[in-house]
């Protein structure tokens, strides 16, 4: 294990943005995305961050970026340090396995959830209204029950700190235009049908997800991160069971330890306990180590 990287410090470079878990550095013609090792949940960042986890998101990403290759370009330009400009290179240390060399795109206003099983804010909403996102689902659906066909739940992309909100395909169109909301609909239900068929194999169900697409010129591109345990919820096929909430090879575990305490919900976060971070370093780490075969050194 590795020391944490809870944050990036690069003098040579220029630093654009720290989200909740990438520092982003402008180098002119392209990006640098650096995951660092900082975990939030419920849209807080946690002040412990887990060793070695944004190199484990990184290299699951590369994992996905490659196979989704035939359906959608990726921003991806190099992965390999050595093949970063010559200022980075101070930096390798820090930058191996945990960073990409990315192309410059105008993300879209929208994140593309994809559901295939009904669980967390989906599951309360069906309770409450039976649909999600305006899309009207069967009578009697048990937590965590497969869905007939997976459905593409959007919902706009929230200031750091704040919360996303659900919206209804129309109010997509409204953001973005009826051909660019048809477009990133129908690519993430195929980049969603793709991966939960490959997972499956592997024997993890990927029970929901969300995407990020930009715009380069007219090319729609996937950008940020895909299918990892920080934007997904991972389950063990073989602990699956309907009817209420599943193991998790995701953040869920720390979800459900913060629930425990008398914590609002906002920020700061409350200081974890050496063993949560332990865990949930685990659960990140089988993920990468099922769904590739390795542990890419870890």
């Amino acid at each position: 294990m590795s020391k944490a990287v809870n944050e990036t410090d690069f003098p040579e470079l220029q630093l654009l943005k720290r989200g909740k878990v990438r520092d982003i550095y402008d180098l002119g013609e392209h990006l640098l995305m650096v995951a660092t090792d900082r975990i939030s949940a419920f849209d807080v960042v946690m002040p412990d961050p887990v060793p070695d986890k944004g190199k484990i998101l990184t290299q699951i990403s590369l994992f996905w970026f490659d196979i989704m290759q035939p359906l959608v370009e990726n921003h991806v330009v190099a992965r390999d340090v050595n093949q970063y400009p010559k200022a980075c290179q101070p930096y390798a240390d820090v930058l191996q396995g945990r960073s990409m060399l990315v192309r410059k795109a105008q993300p879209l206003p929208v994140e593309c959830i994809v559901r295939g099983y009904i669980s967390g804010s989906g599951w309360n909403e069906y309770l409450d209204s039976g649909s999600i996102c305006g899309i009207v689902l069967p009578a009697g659906l048990k937590e965590s029950q497969q869905l007939p066909e997976p459905i593409f739940t959007p919902s706009t992309k929230a200031e750091l700190g704040e919360h996303d909100i659900n919206i209804d395909f129309s109010e997509t169109v409204n953001l973005i235009g009826k051909a660019k909301a048809e477009k990133i609909r129908d690519l993430s239900v195929a980049i969603y049908k793709k991966g939960a068929d490959l997972a499956d194999q592997k024997g993890i169900i990927i029970a929901d997800t969300k995407f990020e697409f930009g715009s380069i010129g007219d090319d729609i591109i996937l950008i940020d991160e895909i299918l990892t345990p920080d934007s997904s919820r991972f389950w063990p096929r073989e602990s699956y069971r309907p009817g209420g909430p599943q193991k998790s090879y995701d953040k869920q575990y720390l979800r459900d330890y913060l629930n425990t305490l008398d914590w609002d919900k906002k920020a700061p976060g409350p200081p974890l306990p050496e063993d949560v971070v332990a865990k949930t370093r685990q659960k990140y780490l089988d993920a990468l180590t099922q769904l590739s075969g390795t542990r890419h050194g870890l």
